[in-house]
């Protein structure tokens, strides 16, 4: 793929926006999720910068926080979801970059301004967007189509018993088993926990797996018949087996926003912040959205590929809006309750 390059002007303007310290060694470790950024932009980053990236992954949020709250490796940007930024901020685990005052916030959506989570981006720059649902291979299906419930994924059609994969993320489960049983995605009732917990272990035996991880390469491999799964994975995999559809079920699903920030450790923060404030550039943006498939933040359209806009899981039809279902940060005690069932889930 080939992607505008930049000119040396606008490029110095980038630099002088961000502050940038010239004694700051040209490094930066770039700690994602797995799957989520094109290798081949970060090439185009260290040429247009002449700052070298080390790219390390990570498959869940909790993996992430996990790895800020024991002190580990110093990374200078992360992707942390909304629902777990307000965390982040409180036990100053993120410092403050100042997002709106960078040069190319001018091209952020309004939308995606002042977002609860962090209402004048002091702390962070959006990334990318998007839902976590059903995929399923029509051609693996009988009658070839799935009702768009929960119901199918929970207590699937015997058929599919032993074809289908779960996340191995505690979040995505229970709070997929929470929207489906009419239950408060923090609840930190025992009673609620105890039917979430219930209906997860019915499942179990239904499945054939949890993984987060390869989920692409499963769903187009035709190695599994269904998987809960994100909507950018399940469109990145229709491109290479068009029999996968995705659901958005009628009881809602979660929508999530990443955000990029800069740990409190950071040992080249203001090369984080070239990083951040180049990767709300237009094309840049959108180099990362056709690539990976998920919608972003920025005001790219003219630069997307126009078979993403043909794609049901990543065009979500309007009359689907109001089944998406914001993810929240959960209180301690919800948290608690949430890491029981996981751990009685899978132990």
């Amino acid at each position: 793929m080939t992607w505008t390059t930049r000119l040396a002007a606008p490029l110095l303007a980038l630099v002088l926006a961000t502050g940038a310290n010239a004694a700051e060694e040209k490094v930066l470790y770039f700690y994602n999720w797995t799957d989520y950024y094109p290798v081949e932009l970060l090439a185009k980053f260290e040429k247009d910068t002449g700052i070298k990236v080390t790219l390390d992954n990570y498959d869940s949020n909790e993996t992430l926080l996990a790895k800020l709250h024991s002190g580990g490796a110093k990374y200078d940007v992360i992707v942390p979801s909304d629902y777990v930024v307000p965390g982040l901020i409180k036990d100053n685990l993120i410092q403050k970059i100042e997002t709106s005052k960078m040069a190319n916030y001018q091209f952020v959506k309004d939308n995606f301004k002042n977002p609860n989570f962090d209402p004048t981006h002091e702390y962070t720059a959006p990334y990318l967007w998007g839902t976590t649902g059903i995929a399923y291979d029509s051609a693996q299906v009988p009658g070839g189509k799935l009702e768009d419930s929960w119901k199918v994924y929970f207590n699937p059609p015997k058929e599919l018993e032993g074809k289908i994969a779960a996340l191995d993320t505690a979040s995505d489960e229970i709070l997929a088993a929470s929207i489906y049983l009419g239950i408060p995605q923090c609840t930190e009732n025992k009673d609620d926990a105890a039917k979430i917990l219930a209906l997860l272990e019915a499942q179990k035996p239904k499945l054939k797996l949890y993984s987060s991880d390869t989920t692409v390469d499963r769903m187009a491999g035709g190695e599994v018949a269904m998987h809960h799964l994100w909507n950018g994975a399940t469109a990145r995999a229709h491109a290479q087996r068009d029999t996968i559809r995705y659901i958005y079920p009628k009881e809602g699903l979660p929508m999530f926003r990443d955000n990029f920030a800069v740990p409190a450790g950071a040992l080249h923060p203001e090369n984080a912040k070239i990083f951040i404030n180049w990767m709300m550039a237009p094309e840049n943006a959108a180099a990362v959205s056709n690539q990976i498939a998920y919608a972003n933040a920025i005001k790219s359209d003219k630069f997307m590929d126009a078979k993403w806009m043909s794609t049901e899981a990543i065009n979500m039809p309007a009359e689907y809006a109001s089944r998406l279902v914001p993810t929240q940060d959960c209180s301690a005690a919800a948290r608690e309750l949430q890491d029981k069932i996981w751990t009685r889930l899978k132990g």
